[in-house]
């Protein structure tokens, strides 16, 4: 079962629990909250992307897997480059992923590779609690 932590305004929020059907769930709420926001034009790239960040969470991670969307307004002071959608996947390991080069024939190790390019930006950081691997889109048209 997820649970909603928050939705309030621009932001949206849960946590899953680390099991098999994780990776389908988040999907769900994180196209249902684009689809929200009206910012369906960066629905595939976002469900794939948290895709494959909550199933790096899911494969080394025993405990909760939170999903964060933030839509940032260019109007707000400090923020720089345009309207833009912040994501982030959270997990109690502390240990950063590591970006991997894969082989063809590899089932796994893209990833990492696919956030690199396909996002504007991205990065880790280390929390109280485990570490968050975040990713910025552009939102075009805004």
């Amino acid at each position: 079962m997820i649970g909603v932590i928050d939705t309030d305004g621009e932001c949206a929020e849960w946590a899953f629990p680390a099991e098999p059907g994780a990776v389908r769930t988040a999907r769900h709420a994180v196209r249902g909250a684009l689809r929200t926001w009206g910012l369906d034009a960066v629905g595939d790239v976002t469900v794939l992307l948290v895709s494959e960040l909550v199933t790096n969470s899911l494969r080394y991670a025993s405990g909760p897997i939170g999903v964060r969307l933030e839509r940032r307004n260019p109007a707000v002071p400090g923020l720089t480059g345009g309207p833009a959608l912040l994501v982030e996947v959270s997990d109690p390991l502390p240990d950063p992923p590591r970006e991997k080069v894969a082989e063809p024939d590899d089932e796994g190790g893209r990833g990492l590779h696919l956030v690199a390019v396909s996002a504007r930006r991205w990065g880790t950081r280390h929390g109280k609690s485990g570490k968050t691997v975040w990713f910025e889109l552009a939102l075009p048209g805004e």
